[in-house]
C-alpha cells in the first residue's frame, strides 16, 4: 500500500467533513490549483482511499427515531455457519451495520427503526428466523451524545 502524503491526508480530511466540496474549494483551501488536486481526488478514488460518496441522513426525519444495538452469539462458529450467518444478516434492511468481534458475543449489530414495537416485529419475524443465533442481548440508545463517520488520519 502506498504512504500518503500530508496533501492527500489534507484532501481526505476535507472530503470527511464535506463531500459536496469542489475541486476548485479545496484546492483553494490548500493553496494549490484544481489540476493537481483533481488528479490527486481521482487517484484516491481509483485506490479506494475513497470508497463513495453518501449523505448523512437524519434518522428522527425519516421516522427512524430507535437505535438499537443487539449483541448475537452464535451456537456454532465453524466457518460455514458464520458465512451463512454473515448472508442471511446482510439480506435485513434493517440492519445498517454488523461486525464480527472477538470476546464475549460474536456479532454486533445496529439497527434503526420508527418504534420499540417495530424493533419487537423486526426481532419476532426476521431476527429469530436465523437457526444458529444462541444468544441475543438488546440495548436501546436514549441519547445520541457523539456521531462521527470521520477517522481520524
Amino acid at each position: 500500500m502506498e504512504k500518503l502524503d500530508e496533501v492527500d491526508l489534507k484532501i481526505l480530511r476535507i472530503l470527511q467533513k464535506d463531500s459536496k466540496k469542489t475541486t476548485k474549494e479545496i484546492a483553494k483551501e490548500l493553496h494549490l490549483t484544481a489540476s493537481p488536486v483533481y488528479e490527486r481526488i481521482r487517484r484516491l478514488e481509483k485506490k479506494k482511499y475513497i470508497k463513495k460518496y453518501v449523505a448523512l441522513i437524519d434518522k428522527k426525519l425519516v421516522s427512524q427515531p430507535i437505535t438499537a444495538i443487539c449483541m448475537v452469539s452464535l451456537r456454532y462458529h465453524d466457518e460455514g455457519f458464520i458465512d451463512t450467518f454473515d448472508r442471511q444478516i446482510r439480506a435485513l434492511s434493517e440492519v445498517q451495520e454488523c461486525y464480527h468481534m472477538a470476546g464475549k458475543v460474536d456479532f454486533f449489530l445496529k439497527i434503526n427503526l420508527q418504534s420499540l414495537d417495530a424493533y419487537h416485529e423486526f426481532v419476532r419475524l426476521k431476527l429469530s428466523k436465523i437457526d444458529n443465533i444462541g444468544v441475543l442481548e438488546s440495548s436501546f440508545v436514549l441519547k445520541e451524545i457523539f456521531h462521527s463517520t470521520e477517522y481520524n488520519i
